[in-house]
């Protein structure tokens, strides 16, 4: 099984100082906190993608590139790509190079966002958010899948004889999962492609965690990818720690209730209750992060996040190291041991390949493509004269 934490990159004030991280101190943040969950043992690292303020991740290619430039062995995903407001042509372009630059240490969430404004500040209607998720994952798809893709689509421009580069490392795309809290048309889409499902928990209660998730487990099954145990399902989660869990309540208690997206709402004991947000010690962490399979039923990816709510970064590094020394371990060994052999574990690009191996042969990875339009024969400057001539 998978454990990893997970990125939003907003800037909150700090509650206990009332400072204010700067974007630069934010961002170098998040770099050292990736270092870190590598070095503790973690497997993934995920940053969000929002274009307004107060947060910093608008480009997570370019930050998870530059942290894939200082680790070797973990995995870096988004926490959410915006399959809606992003050009598919652009997402291919990117996350294909961010492959071959990490040696294939990729996978993204897809995702429609939760901000409303973000749709027309790059030329769309949310009323259409579910119809663009659905239309752009399917070209994202044949661009990662086809060398030379005509297409034509409701919402962006055709293509004609188009080649994304570069091409999927190994000519295998990175493994996509379909993040969703709400919509049952996404964890339907992403059991039609039998791609992985995420859902990002964090606010809501397990009552709707297990509902979206057997949907999405049902789906796979009925479209011939395998039993409903083996769909590819990951969870969200959070977590406050300190050795003592008094110490961790007092200290987390001040964020919680000023942090914009708790604050106002229910009480920090009754959010613990109704969310996977758990404040105590790392063994009251382990033990109800041990429970979310009797819900959901065994599954490959656990994701939390720890620098919401505007905890100072010292803070933030030492609630990863809590993380990976003291609770994944032990998670990690009893729910591995739990799940049955004929469960997968999340797919990483080895496994990928191998699978692609085994049913292609080796996969060639010549330069295939010249320049100019070689898929009709014409260099560029012939088409020049040719239209000099015309």
């Amino acid at each position: 099984m998978q454990f990893g934490v997970f990125s939003i990159a907003d800037i909150t004030p700090d509650v206990a100082t009332g400072k204010v991280p700067t974007e630069n101190e934010r961002l170098n943040s998040i770099v050292e906190q990736a270092r870190l969950a590598e070095q503790v043992g973690l497997d993934v690292f995920a940053l969000g993608e929002h274009h307004n303020p107060p947060f910093v991740t608008s480009s997570p290619t370019t930050t998870l590139a530059y942290i894939g430039a200082q680790t070797e062995r973990i995995i870096l995903s988004t926490a959410t790509t915006l399959i809606t407001t992003n050009d598919p042509v652009k997402i291919a372009e990117d996350y294909a190079k961010l492959q071959h630059l990490t040696g294939g240490r990729v996978d993204l969430v897809m995702g429609r966002g939760n901000t409303g404004p973000v749709y027309p500040w790059f030329g769309q209607d949310i009323r259409t958010g579910i119809e663009l998720a659905i239309e752009n994952y399917d070209l994202l798809r044949r661009l990662w899948s086809e060398d030379v893709v005509d297409w034509e689509g409701q919402f962006r421009t055709p293509l004609q004889q188009f080649t994304s580069t570069p091409r999927p490392l190994d000519g295998v795309a990175p493994f996509v999962w379909h993040g969703s809290i709400r919509s049952p048309q996404i964890a339907e889409q992403a059991a039609y492609y039998g791609d992985g499902f995420l859902h990002n928990n964090i606010f809501w209660p397990m009552s709707h965690t297990k509902q979206m998730v057997q949907l999405y487990r049902e789906r796979y099954e009925h479209y011939g990818h395998g039993t409903a145990a083996q769909a590819i399902v990951g969870l969200g989660g959070q977590a406050f720690m300190r050795k003592n869990s008094q110490d961790a309540w007092n200290e987390f208690r001040p964020y919680f209730d000023a942090a914009p997206v708790y604050g106002g709402g229910p009480s920090m004991e009754d959010f613990t209750r109704m969310t996977p947000l758990t404040v105590g010690s790392p063994e009251q962490v382990v033990a109800r992060y041990l429970t979310m399979a009797d819900h959901v039923g065994d599954y490959q990816r656990q994701m939390f996040l720890m620098d919401n709510a505007g905890p100072p970064a010292k803070t933030v590094l030492e609630q990863i190291e809590l993380l990976g020394t003291e609770v994944v371990p032990v998670l990690r060994k009893e729910l591995d041991a739990r799940r049955p052999a004929d469960v997968p574990d999340a797919p990483t690009h080895q496994t990928l390949v191998a699978a692609a191996e085994a049913e292609r042969g080796a996969f060639d990875d010549a330069y295939r493509f010249e320049t100019g339009d070689n898929w009709t024969g014409l260099r560029a400057e012939d088409s020049r004269s040719d239209n000099r001539l015309a």
